[in-house]
């Protein structure tokens, strides 16, 4: 009998330029995270809650084109916007009555699909939302382990 059951490691490194510049190293690529002046950074790179909304957009975009080839759907593409709503009180220290991430995240899909009917798109919509990787991170509750060195 064989398990279905896999584990794929993805790693990520940073280092610090200063206190709200992070340089990040995934594989062969680099990407600069940062904070906007108005929260005492450089606005040199997108900020970690954006870089977060982008991740969640790439991976509904991937999701979403290979369950559409899965059923045999044409995908000419997809258009995702995405609001995130939080408090900042918790992260600057002003509150801690919220919590720090968001409260509420909207994501709208315009998905190019002319031979699909509204019925089909809907439920490929609510498969990617169920599949992909970035929305069950978002909203399970997923063990981080810290560790000092």
């Amino acid at each position: 009998m064989s398990s279905n059951k896999r584990e794929m490691k993805v790693l990520i490194t940073g280092e610090s330029e200063n206190p709200t510049k992070m340089n990040i190293q995934a594989g062969k690529f680099n990407l600069t995270i940062d904070e906007p002046k108005q929260m005492g950074g450089t606005d040199e790179g997108p900020s970690p809650i954006q870089v977060l909304l982008m991740s969640l957009a790439g991976c509904l975009n991937v999701t979403g084109h290979e369950i559409a080839r899965q059923k045999g759907y044409k995908l000419n593409g997809m258009k995702i916007q995405i609001e995130g709503v939080m408090n900042p009180c918790t992260f600057i220290g002003c509150s801690f009555e919220e919590r720090a991430g968001f409260q509420n995240i909207i994501v709208t899909v315009n998905a190019d699909m002319p031979d699909v009917s509204p019925e089909e798109k809907e439920a490929w919509l609510m498969e990617t939302e169920r599949r992909c990787p970035v929305t069950d991170n978002i909203k399970a509750d997923t063990k981080i382990t810290v560790i000092n060195k």
